[in-house]
């Protein structure tokens, strides 16, 4: 055991002074692209001829547009090094990280609902089918993955929407929350909450349901035509046990993975539904800061994805050497 704990910390240390300069890397790169922009926020404002030359010079300044990008990028590191401060936010004239700790609960909140839902459900229909592989309830559950994946997430979420439409008031076209919603009591709000969640949530599921199921399928198979899997049943061994203890354990290996990247998505993966179910989450607020190029919003949130990448990875690694002892640390990369 205090090997294991060694081998472990002394990975996650490397893996997070690694991430630093990752982190330094992506941040340096993300500003230069957003300064290849033509123009910058002030552009529309230009073009208001209510709005004199001199408030445009005192924003200017205000806002260190004034200064070269260079300048710009250090000034801007060097107040998150020093203070903790992420700068502001020229639209909203908030600091950043105010704005987008507002959002991040209502995202994180549909986001987890979404991979729950995905993987209790793709899990077990992919064992299902691979135990029951080319019989009538594979072909149907292979078939129904296609379908799955052939929608592509926007669709499915015009698909939901226009049916609470038709459903109406079954379901709630769009929002977080019913107009009534402070009226209610606790347990009232947390069921207004879940009604509102359901179609957003189903319209984030599909496409990935389909995908998981399928990969949990493949990867079972390839691990039950193995010779070990073959001895473990000629040795007279339950086939539940040979499937959920032998079969499983060494064919969930690449599932973590997946996770590990679907945990960076967490923040992103949201957007579409956000978009089309009116959901306040990061997603409209982010494309709106890319819009009107509000660079240290867009900056913060580039660096929470690369930061969320970064966790999902070292967390994938780590419950891969919990489940498998055999897997060395050292040689993941």
């Amino acid at each position: 055991m205090n090997a294991f704990t060694s081998e472990t910390f002394f990975y996650v240390v490397k893996r997070l002074l690694q991430a630093l300069l990752t982190l330094l890397l992506a941040s340096a790169l993300s500003f230069s692209i957003i300064q290849l922009a033509p123009g910058d926020y002030l552009d529309t404002w230009r073009q208001n001829p209510q709005i004199a030359p001199e408030t445009l010079d005192a924003l200017t300044v205000r806002f260190g547009l004034d200064r070269p990008p260079i300048e710009q990028y250090f000034r801007w590191l060097t107040q998150i090094i020093t203070r903790g401060d992420f700068g502001y936010s020229f639209k909203y004239l908030r600091p950043v990280t105010e704005l987008l700790w507002s959002r991040i609960p209502n995202t994180l909140l549909l986001s987890f609902s979404s991979l729950i839902l995905t993987w209790a459900i793709a899990i077990p229909l992919g064992i299902l089918s691979a135990v029951q592989q080319n019989t009538t309830l594979d072909k149907f559950l292979r078939t129904l993955s296609y379908m799955g994946q052939g929608f592509p997430s926007f669709i499915t979420a015009l698909l939901f929407l226009f049916l609470a439409q038709r459903l109406s008031p079954l379901f709630p076209v769009g929002g977080m929350t019913s107009i009534y919603h402070n009226e209610l009591t606790p347990f009232g709000k947390v069921l207004d909450i879940a009604w509102h969640m359901i179609l957003p949530t189903l319209a984030l599921s599909i496409t990935s349901f389909a995908g998981l199921q399928r990969i949990t399928r493949g990867e079972l198979l390839d691990v039950l035509r193995q010779d070990y899997i073959q001895t473990a049943r000629a040795k007279g061994l339950p086939e539940n046990r040979v499937i959920y203890v032998h079969a499983l354990r060494n064919a969930i290996n690449p599932l973590i993975t997946i996770l590990g990247f679907e945990f960076a998505g967490l923040l992103s993966g949201a957007f579409i539904a956000e978009f089309f179910f009116n959901w306040p989450g990061l997603g409209r607020l982010i494309l709106d800061a890319v819009r009107s190029q509000d660079i240290y919003l867009v900056m913060v949130s580039l660096m929470m994805g690369s930061v969320m990448l970064i966790v999902g990875n070292l967390l994938a690694d780590l419950l891969l050497k919990s489940i498998d002892p055999r897997i060395k640390l050292a040689n993941l990369k």
